[in-house]
């Protein structure tokens, strides 16, 4: 059996948008509060490839420990004047 590609060039939008209904979990709780169209629209306009599309997601995770040497600002600078 011989694997499909998913590229771009490869795939048709409507095939492009079957292969992300695929991935949709079946229950909410699974997808970790990912909304997954939006994440992979890109893909299924034809704009981007998959591996793109997730290279745009990648999450930093921290530890709290991680967090104590940054310093803590006491505002974001919004709404003040230079």
């Amino acid at each position: 059996m011989e694997k499909k590609s998913y590229l771009i060039k490869d795939t048709t939008k409507k095939e492009r948008i079957q292969i992300i209904k695929e991935w949709i979990p079946i229950d909410d709780e699974d997808d970790g509060g990912i909304d997954l169209w939006k994440m992979y629209d890109p893909y299924v306009q034809g704009e981007k490839e998959i591996s793109e599309c997730n290279e745009a997601f990648k999450a930093t995770y921290y530890e709290s420990s991680d967090l104590e040497d940054i310093p803590l600002r006491d505002n974001c600078g919004m709404g003040t004047k230079r």
